[in-house]
């Protein structure tokens, strides 16, 4: 295990796939040795080729829907870790930290209590904050959620990348990649989210594009930024600014005037910093702190859990296909019985028939296993483009070790046990197989 661990990781995961291939090279270099069969194996396959392709396109679904399963979970994981990658820390006041880390970081609409303007501006003020951005949620556009913000996090969200320019007063907003909205566009918010959202709420409230943020993978991308000011003012709040400095946009806001926000955005320069502004506040005060990161860890935690019931369930389900591929190949020796029986009559030494059925099954279950292997990344796929089209999240889900570890093994498993159909039909009398 110590030379294991000091192996690279790309170094572990080709020696385990060669472990795992080890049985199965191991038993067909036993049984193919000395003899060479493939003629009248391939001969086999063209007179049944019709009953060959089935059990292929058998093998090759039950591949494919593993492959497809592990990928997509994978590739799921990686999308909402990048999803939260911007929101290095966020606080709100006291509730369920998902509910939050939902609404700030994937835009789920919900109902969230405020925090008002003493906590923000103790917040912005420590000598530990770079960037605190006050969110504001509740609007929308079409499909798009409209939420207020700073420019600051605007830029940071983008990493400076926008096409267009920043907003200059509260008429304007930036549009995210995929919102159906050019510069130079006109529109009026809605009141909400969905089918309950009212229209005419915010009637006169137009609003023009005047910058896109470029792509970030994540529910943002469907998002509309405003300044903040302008979401409190179509409310009917104060703007969080003096009326001597009603015209400003962003920090500083005054206290006094500032309605409340349902979660602040915060980014340290420092990696110890934002644990210490954790623990700042979120110890006997009226506001809660937490890493998006480490709530989506939790959340991993238990979906890893229920991966190992999906696995143990797709364990049982391969040893099923696993009996049903020995099934098949049995049925399909049966088709060819009066071929193997002539074989033997003729002298043909056991372990040749044995070597042409085993090499026939061979056949069949690679063939099998590269179309699923095929059919299961295309799958996982165009699965991954409908993820992200629902939510918004990047999903990508290349081929990965886990899913060659796991074609490995069912190739080799299962050729070790095709030697039990080929055991079998060497078992069968020549004579009544004859007559047959």
């Amino acid at each position: 295990m110590t030379v294991w661990d000091t192996l690279p990781a790309l170094a572990q995961d080709i020696a385990l796939t060669a472990l795992l291939l080890v049985p199965a090279l191991l038993v067909g270099a036993l049984v193919l040795r000395g003899y060479a069969p493939w003629t009248l194996v391939w001969a086999i396959l063209r007179r049944f080729r019709g009953a060959s392709a089935l059990f292929v396109l058998l093998i090759a679904i039950s591949v494919c829907m593993g492959i497809g399963l592990l990928a997509q979970e994978r590739g799921l994981r990686r999308g909402t870790a990048q999803a939260a990658d911007k929101f290095d820390l966020v606080i709100s006041a006291p509730g369920s930290e998902l509910s939050v880390m939902m609404a700030a970081v994937f835009l789920q609409p919900s109902d969230m209590p405020l925090l008002d303007g003493a906590t923000y501006a103790e917040i912005s003020t420590h000598d530990n904050v770079s960037i605190a951005a006050p969110l504001a949620f509740g609007d929308s556009f079409g499909p798009s959620p409209v939420i207020g913000t700073t420019a600051d996090f605007a830029r940071y969200l983008a990493d400076g990348q926008i096409e267009g320019r920043m907003w200059q007063d509260t008429h304007e907003a930036l549009v995210g990649a995929l919102v159906d909205l050019h510069i130079g566009d006109g529109f009026e918010p809605a009141h909400g989210h969905g089918d309950a959202a009212e229209h005419d709420a915010h009637e006169g409230a137009d609003l023009t594009v005047v910058g896109r943020l470029a792509p970030t993978g994540t529910p943002w991308d469907r998002a509309i930024l405003l300044p903040i000011e302008a979401v409190w003012g179509v409310h009917g709040l104060a703007n969080g600014h003096a009326p001597e400095r009603a015209d400003q946009l962003g920090p500083p806001f005054d206290p006094a005037y500032f309605p409340g926000t349902p979660a602040v955005v915060v980014r340290s320069e420092a990696l110890w910093a934002n644990y210490a502004l954790r623990s700042e506040f979120t110890r006997d005060r009226d506001t809660m702190a937490f890493f998006p990161g480490a709530v989506l860890s939790q959340l991993y935690r238990v979906l890893g859990d229920i991966r190992q019931i999906m696995s143990l369930m797709a364990l049982v389900t391969q040893t099923l296909v696993a009996a049903a591929v020995l099934l098949g190949l049995f049925i399909l020796s049966r088709l060819f019985h009066r071929h193997i029986a002539l074989l033997r009559a003729l002298g043909a030494p056991a372990r040749f028939v044995l070597a042409v059925v085993w090499s026939f099954g061979a056949v069949l279950l690679s063939a099998g296993a590269i179309l699923g292997l095929c059919i299961g990344i295309g799958a996982a796929t165009l699965l991954a483009r409908v993820v992200t089209a629902q939510t918004d999240i990047l999903v990508t889900a290349p081929l990965g070790w886990t899913e060659i570890h796991f074609l490995a093994g069912f190739v080799s498993v299962t050729l070790v046990l095709s030697l039990l159909p080929a055991a079998i039909i060497l078992r069968q009398p020549i004579v009544p197989a004859l007559r047959a």
